[in-house]
Protein backbone atom coordinates (compact mmCIF):
# COMPACT_ATOMS: atom_id res chain seq x y z
CA UNK A 1 0.00 0.00 0.00
CA UNK A 2 1.64 3.16 -1.00
CA UNK A 3 2.26 5.91 1.40
CA UNK A 4 -0.73 8.73 2.06
CA UNK A 5 0.02 11.46 0.11
CA UNK A 6 -1.52 14.95 -0.58
CA UNK A 7 -2.98 13.61 -3.80
CA UNK A 8 -4.18 10.13 -1.38
CA UNK A 9 -7.87 11.06 -0.22
CA UNK A 10 -8.35 10.37 3.38
CA UNK A 11 -10.94 8.90 5.02
CA UNK A 12 -13.61 10.44 5.66
CA UNK A 13 -14.47 10.29 9.26
CA UNK A 14 -17.91 11.36 9.23
CA UNK A 15 -19.59 9.06 6.62
CA UNK A 16 -17.99 5.86 8.82
CA UNK A 17 -19.78 7.44 11.73
CA UNK A 18 -22.68 7.49 10.47
CA UNK A 19 -22.24 4.24 8.32
CA UNK A 20 -21.67 2.81 12.15
CA UNK A 21 -24.39 4.03 13.94
CA UNK A 22 -26.94 3.06 11.00
CA UNK A 23 -25.37 -0.14 11.25
CA UNK A 24 -25.83 -0.33 14.68
CA UNK A 25 -29.05 0.55 14.59
CA UNK A 26 -28.29 4.12 16.71
CA UNK A 27 -30.45 7.22 15.45
CA UNK A 28 -29.09 10.29 15.04
CA UNK A 29 -31.30 12.12 17.68
CA UNK A 30 -30.07 9.56 20.22
CA UNK A 31 -26.44 9.55 19.95
CA UNK A 32 -26.71 12.97 19.95
CA UNK A 33 -28.39 13.03 23.01
CA UNK A 34 -25.62 11.02 24.58
CA UNK A 35 -23.16 13.02 23.29
CA UNK A 36 -24.70 16.58 24.89
CA UNK A 37 -24.98 17.95 21.22
CA UNK A 38 -27.50 19.07 19.38
CA UNK A 39 -28.99 16.57 16.11
CA UNK A 40 -27.75 19.69 13.47
CA UNK A 41 -24.24 19.36 15.23
CA UNK A 42 -24.41 15.53 14.80
CA UNK A 43 -25.11 16.01 11.67
CA UNK A 44 -22.93 18.29 10.87
CA UNK A 45 -19.99 15.95 12.39
CA UNK A 46 -21.43 13.21 9.87
CA UNK A 47 -20.81 15.72 7.27
CA UNK A 48 -17.22 16.50 7.91
CA UNK A 49 -14.22 14.82 6.49
CA UNK A 50 -12.38 14.96 9.50
CA UNK A 51 -13.16 14.75 13.34
CA UNK A 52 -11.38 16.10 16.87
CA UNK A 53 -9.73 13.55 18.71
CA UNK A 54 -11.68 14.55 21.75
CA UNK A 55 -14.89 14.17 20.03
CA UNK A 56 -13.89 11.25 18.00
CA UNK A 57 -13.26 9.69 21.40
CA UNK A 58 -16.74 10.65 22.63
CA UNK A 59 -18.17 8.95 19.64
CA UNK A 60 -16.59 5.61 19.84
CA UNK A 61 -17.53 5.47 23.91
CA UNK A 62 -20.52 6.26 22.79
CA UNK A 63 -20.71 4.24 20.71
CA UNK A 64 -19.59 1.46 22.57
CA UNK A 65 -16.16 0.79 20.85
CA UNK A 66 -12.32 2.54 20.50
CA UNK A 67 -10.96 5.18 18.23
CA UNK A 68 -8.93 2.64 16.18
CA UNK A 69 -12.27 0.50 14.89
CA UNK A 70 -13.78 3.70 14.18
CA UNK A 71 -10.76 4.85 12.16
CA UNK A 72 -10.38 1.38 10.97
CA UNK A 73 -14.01 0.61 9.64
CA UNK A 74 -14.57 -0.23 6.20
CA UNK A 75 -18.35 -1.16 5.29
CA UNK A 76 -17.32 -3.42 2.74
CA UNK A 77 -14.74 -5.45 5.22
CA UNK A 78 -18.17 -5.79 7.23
CA UNK A 79 -20.12 -7.59 4.49
CA UNK A 80 -17.37 -9.59 3.57
CA UNK A 81 -16.99 -10.63 7.12
CA UNK A 82 -20.67 -11.41 7.45
CA UNK A 83 -20.86 -13.57 4.33
CA UNK A 84 -17.69 -15.28 4.88
CA UNK A 85 -18.62 -16.22 8.73
CA UNK A 86 -21.83 -17.50 7.41
CA UNK A 87 -22.42 -21.62 7.33
CA UNK A 88 -25.35 -22.73 5.89
CA UNK A 89 -24.61 -26.18 7.35
CA UNK A 90 -25.81 -25.44 10.62
CA UNK A 91 -28.28 -23.03 9.41
CA UNK A 92 -26.33 -19.65 11.16
CA UNK A 93 -23.16 -18.46 11.46
CA UNK A 94 -19.73 -19.55 13.30
CA UNK A 95 -17.66 -17.23 14.61
CA UNK A 96 -14.29 -18.15 16.33
CA UNK A 97 -15.91 -21.95 16.51
CA UNK A 98 -19.37 -20.97 18.19
CA UNK A 99 -22.72 -20.98 16.88
CA UNK A 100 -23.98 -17.18 16.29
CA UNK A 101 -27.75 -16.39 15.12
CA UNK A 102 -28.12 -12.83 13.82
CA UNK A 103 -30.69 -10.92 15.18
CA UNK A 104 -30.73 -9.20 11.96
CA UNK A 105 -30.36 -9.20 8.42
CA UNK A 106 -27.43 -7.55 7.35
CA UNK A 107 -29.16 -7.79 3.46
CA UNK A 108 -32.04 -5.65 5.04
CA UNK A 109 -29.70 -3.36 6.97
CA UNK A 110 -27.69 -2.57 3.72
CA UNK A 111 -31.42 -1.90 1.61
CA UNK A 112 -32.68 0.06 4.59
CA UNK A 113 -29.13 2.48 4.26
CA UNK A 114 -29.43 2.64 0.84
CA UNK A 115 -32.70 3.30 1.05
CA UNK A 116 -32.27 6.56 3.20
CA UNK A 117 -29.52 7.50 1.02
CA UNK A 118 -31.79 7.45 -1.84
CA UNK A 119 -34.03 9.83 0.05
CA UNK A 120 -31.50 12.19 1.22
CA UNK A 121 -30.77 12.39 -2.48
CA UNK A 122 -34.00 13.00 -3.31
CA UNK A 123 -34.73 15.67 -0.62
CA UNK A 124 -31.61 17.12 -1.83
CA UNK A 125 -32.70 17.53 -5.52
CA UNK A 126 -35.94 18.94 -4.36
CA UNK A 127 -34.57 21.85 -2.33
CA UNK A 128 -32.18 22.73 -5.23
CA UNK A 129 -34.97 22.67 -7.50
CA UNK A 130 -36.85 25.63 -4.99
CA UNK A 131 -33.58 27.40 -5.43
CA UNK A 132 -33.87 27.13 -8.33
CA UNK A 133 -37.80 27.98 -8.90
CA UNK A 134 -36.89 31.49 -6.76
CA UNK A 135 -34.18 33.03 -9.46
Amino acid sequence: MPPKTAATPQPHMGRKIERIRTIKGVKQDTLAKQLGISTSTMSRIEQSETVDDDKLQQIADALEMTVDAIKAFNEESVVNFVQNTYDSSTGGSMLNGHNCTNTFNPVERMAELYERMLEMEREKIKYLEGMLMKK
